[in-house]
């Protein structure tokens, strides 16, 4: 009697094949692509070192951390240093400004690198369009300290260039830098100068990546090239918008320190402190490190649940998220 092979659950040989064929391991994968995975060695180094192993600092947020007891010495407290946290005004305070200020870099610096990356696009003189481009990304290069004082020199009431137009053209100048309601539109303005021209790098990538027969069916249909964007460019960019708005929400919680801290002074504390100059000069200099350690973790909880959030949001809408 002839057995069948596939009757004892065997699988026929040239199956088995097939499936290991499809299914490389891991070991061969990494093999075969040894030199990117190299390349992600010092990135992991990073990440691991200054990312995650700080991490095991939290449990000072827990604990009355004093620097001569050290970490494990501190006596637990649970959850009074979030107690003390919720029941400051302080707190309240630097959370909204928090998030005044980053609402307004969604509203009107997001979509700014967008509008520059279609206009660069449609520049057809590549010397014209290269000029541009490095004119738009040195100011990301510079450091705050040096672009902040740039930005204090022009805004200056007596000397300042914008000042000084003013004036010429008989209005009163502005105290820019010293009033609660400029001062926050200055540190936007002086944001989307440094970012939006390097921001377009993304976009830019994103449009070459578009299949020039689309334009070319839409001219033959007798778009405009208003149209052309609106149908073509823009939804061709969407899946990057779409990654790079997730990432920007998730940055809600989160106001650049360098930035604030050059450009802010005494006269527009109440609309200048932010979580980040907080936790400096209440954490380092005055040295309450279990408190601001508590700020910081649940700075990082609420932006892990607007990161997950607005990715699910994302991929509901059909667009790729970031996992």
């Amino acid at each position: 009697m002839v057995t069948n092979s596939t009757s004892l659950g065997k699988p026929p040989s040239g199956t088995r094949g097939a499936r290991e064929g499809r299914a490389p391991t891991l070991w061969k994968q990494i093999s075969r692509n040894r030199f990117l995975y190299a390349l992600l060695i010092p990135v992991a180094i990073y990440l691991i070192l200054f990312k995650y192993a700080p991490m095991a600092g939290e449990i000072i947020a827990f604990k009355n951390y004093r620097l001569s007891e050290g970490i494990w010495g501190s006596s637990w407290v649970g959850f009074e240093q979030f107690e003390k946290l919720f029941a400051s005004r302080d707190f309240y305070i630097v959370l909204r400004n928090t998030l005044l200020l980053n609402l307004y870099h969604l509203v009107f610096a997001f979509p700014v690198p967008i509008v520059l990356a279609i206009l660069l696009n449609e520049v057809r003189a590549e010397w014209y369009k290269r000029t541009l481009q490095n004119l738009l990304y040195i100011p990301h290069f510079i450091s705050w300290v040096v672009l902040g004082s740039i930005v204090i020199a022009l805004l200056s009431p007596s000397t300042g260039v914008v000042n000084t137009v003013l004036k010429a053209f008989g209005m009163e100048p502005i105290y820019f830098m010293a009033d609660k309601f400029w001062w926050p539109v200055s540190f936007i303005v002086s944001g989307i100068w440094k970012e939006a021209g390097f921001g377009t790098i993304l976009y830019l990538a994103a449009m070459s990546s578009i299949d020039p027969t689309l334009y070319e069916a839409a001219k033959i249909d007798g778009a405009s090239k208003r149209r052309q964007i609106w149908h073509v460019t823009l939804p061709g960019m969407r899946s990057t918008i779409a990654i790079l708005l997730i990432l920007q929400v998730g940055k809600m919680m989160d106001v650049g320190f360098e930035q604030v801290y050059t450009l802010r002074n005494d006269a527009v504390t109440s609309v200048a402190e932010v979580i980040s100059t907080f936790v400096y000069t209440r954490g380092l200099v005055s040295l309450q490190y279990s408190y601001t350690t508590a700020l910081g973790l649940f700075q990082s909880l609420i932006a892990l649940i607007l990161i997950v959030s607005v990715n699910r949001i994302i991929k509901a809408m059909g667009e790729r998220g970031l996992w």
